[in-house]
């Protein structure tokens, strides 16, 4: 067989651009990346958020702030009392509802004329522009023995420098006197709520150390008895707002706590706002 019958072909040149490239060498088929659009969503989202929050923040104390300059104003509070102004939940949400949730208001030593006391006041549906009535509304106002002490000075007779606070009572000391006879006598006041006043009502008393009966007392000193054997009335409706009445009273340790009913038209209602009268 000759060379003419079978020529021999020539090697393909591997740089011709017409040679097929194997599977292997094949490009990859492109993917579409999903992950910066994810990123991108949870950024704005967190942007959001901070946005929500610091405007939270800001609400919150210009609202806090209003608050306490309104208290301070409202109740002529020196430029200076402390007052804590809480609001439970969102603030923004309340602000665009119109209307406060609860609220809580708070501040140590507040001044009632010549007297003073820790008071803490909570509301409900407190409206946001002051423009409608609150929902409900009480405070609490507590008293240190020198505070009660000041409170009870006003009362004509009362032996305000020996009282003292021995839970539950309120204790006193006073002096009986028959013909030439001192008989120093311990009174243990029981304080109660009656018609918006404050009523300390006598519930032990000693002679020495020995206890002794209102009878016993009034059988051996009689008439005189009676400036211990007593209720004492105290006034306190002429130092609060009229909207402001007294609804219980209690020694706890060494303290008094008074709790009153807060009328919820207090807000809109000036009469209401201007000092209460002793009947």
């Amino acid at each position: 067989m000759s060379a003419d019958e079978h020529p021999t072909q020539p090697l393909p040149d591997p740089s011709a651009t017409w040679i097929l490239q194997t599977d292997a060498s094949a490009p990859a088929p492109r993917r579409h990346r999903r992950w910066p659009w994810l990123v991108a969503v949870l950024a704005v989202a967190a942007l959001a958020v901070g946005a929500w929050f610091a405007g939270e923040y800001i609400a919150r104390g210009i609202v806090e702030r209003t608050i306490r300059e309104q208290v301070v104003q409202q109740l002529d509070l020196p430029a200076d009392q402390q007052i804590d102004v809480d609001i439970p939940g969102q603030v923004l949400p309340q602000l665009i509802s119109g209307r406060f949730d609860q609220l809580t208001i708070s501040s140590a030593d507040v001044p009632f004329g010549q007297l003073s006391g820790d008071v803490v006041v909570h509301a409900s549906g407190v409206p946001v522009r002051g423009d409608a009535p609150v929902d409900s509304a009480s405070a609490q106002v507590t008293l240190d023995q020198s505070q009660l002490q000041a409170l009870l000075s006003t009362v004509d007779g009362f032996p305000a420098s020996t009282v003292s606070l021995a839970e539950p009572h309120v204790e006193v000391a006073m002096d009986l006197q028959l013909f030439a006879l001192t008989v120093p006598i311990g009174v243990g006041l029981t304080p109660s709520a009656s018609a918006g006043q404050l009523v300390l009502t006598p519930d032990t008393l000693k002679a020495g150390d020995a206890e002794v009966s209102a009878e016993a007392l009034v059988d051996q000193f009689g008439a005189v008895a009676r400036t211990v054997v007593r209720d004492w009335d105290v006034c306190v409706a002429q130092y609060l707002p009229a909207g402001i009445t007294l609804s219980g009273v209690r020694v706890a340790g060494q303290t008094v706590v008074a709790d009153f009913d807060v009328d919820g038209a207090i807000v809109t209602d000036a009469a209401l706002q201007q000092n209460g009268t002793c009947a």
